[in-house]
């Protein structure tokens, strides 16, 4: 992982090839000017007496701005761009060995867990390798929804243009980091963080990878995996978080030193830390993924590094004969 000065001019933290319409309702706005405050990129100018759209042509599409807009007056559009690599080579299937070890541990997990939803596989696409048989969405998605969709059984790959997010997409390397947040200004608006020393703190302790070296993010379910995934994600309860940091311990004793903080809980936290330590890590989620999913407020997460998953898998299956079934049992809970 490279650490890099994460100030960006507006071109290099644009996504590419797509663009998108910015209405502002003339009979419903205020004139507050909360949409040229919280814009990531400076869509909006306050050139005149009410606020302007002064460069379409920057928009992420992240509705940060119709969000934030206390009258509703604005709407934001696509109008194109969808697939940037339309001519781009195939990655070869995945061999029919490793799909069936990815079910089998899926299998595992939620049988042994008895999870609700589908572990993830999470794939970063390095720029200019060949790409999966994985559809592109129509409608942009932040990474965290992406998670979330996938845990239900889509498959979804998302190059920087149908990523929502600017935050998680700077710092999945898709793209540099939009200056607003890179300054810490925007964490300071929607009162995040006590000071602009704090918000600035926080963006230059998080790991990111160096701007344009991913193309894409993939995430399937992991029974039906379509690329070799770095980092597998899991959405639970956390008792069955705690059977999982078990099982990754249950051979060496280890325990393990978690990073955590509530900011950019999927990007950061469930992904990028695993993907760049080797190590798994836990999250409690952020504004961000609970603000825009519908992520329980009894869940947490667990990014487990690929390389890691033979042994967690196999402590689970090890716990899953006697541990798990005698805890889940309260065998320790006195007569009533």
């Amino acid at each position: 992982m490279e650490l890099i000065d994460q100030s960006a001019t507006r071109q290099d933290s644009t996504p590419q090839q797509v663009s998108y319409t910015i209405e502002i309702d003339p009979a419903k706005c205020v004139n507050c000017s909360l949409c040229v405050a919280f814009c990531p990129v400076e869509v909006f100018t306050e050139a005149t007496a009410t606020p302007q759209v002064a460069h379409p042509e920057l928009c992420w599409g992240c509705e940060t701005c119709a969000g934030q807009c206390p009258q509703g007056a604005i709407k934001v559009t696509a109008t194109g761009g969808a697939d940037p690599f339309s001519n781009r080579e195939k990655a070869a299937p995945l061999p029919a060995e490793r799909h069936e070890l990815f079910a089998e541990w899926a299998t595992t997990l939620k049988d042994i867990l008895r999870l609700r939803w589908e572990p993830v596989a999470i794939s970063l696409i390095p720029a200019g390798d060949p790409l999966p048989d994985v559809p592109i969405p129509a409608e942009r998605l932040r990474y965290c929804q992406s998670l979330m969709a996938a845990r239900r059984g889509r498959r979804l790959m998302l190059p920087a243009n149908r990523h929502a997010c600017p935050d998680g997409t700077s710092i999945l390397g898709l793209t540099a980091m939009p200056a607003k947040l890179a300054s810490g200004e925007l964490y300071i608006l929607f009162h995040k963080l006590d000071s602009i020393e704090a918000a600035q703190r926080m963006v230059h302790e998080r790991p990111h990878l160096k701007p344009r070296t991913i193309d894409a993010t993939v995430v399937t379910p992991l029974a039906d995996a379509a690329a070799e995934p770095q980092v597998v994600a899991v959405f639970a309860q956390p008792e069955q978080i705690m059977w999982l940091c078990m099982s990754a311990s249950y051979y060496t004793g280890h325990r393990f030193d978690f990073h955590a903080s509530g900011y950019n809980a999927q990007c950061v936290e469930t992904t990028l830390i695993p993907y760049t330590t080797g190590e798994p890590n836990i999250s409690f989620g952020c504004y961000g993924c609970r603000a825009s999913s519908d992520i329980g407020d009894d869940l947490m997460f667990m990014g487990i590094p690929v390389d890691l998953m033979p042994t967690v898998v196999r402590g689970l299956t090890e716990l899953g004969k006697k541990a798990i079934p005698q805890s889940r049992a309260k065998i320790y809970l006195p007569p009533m």
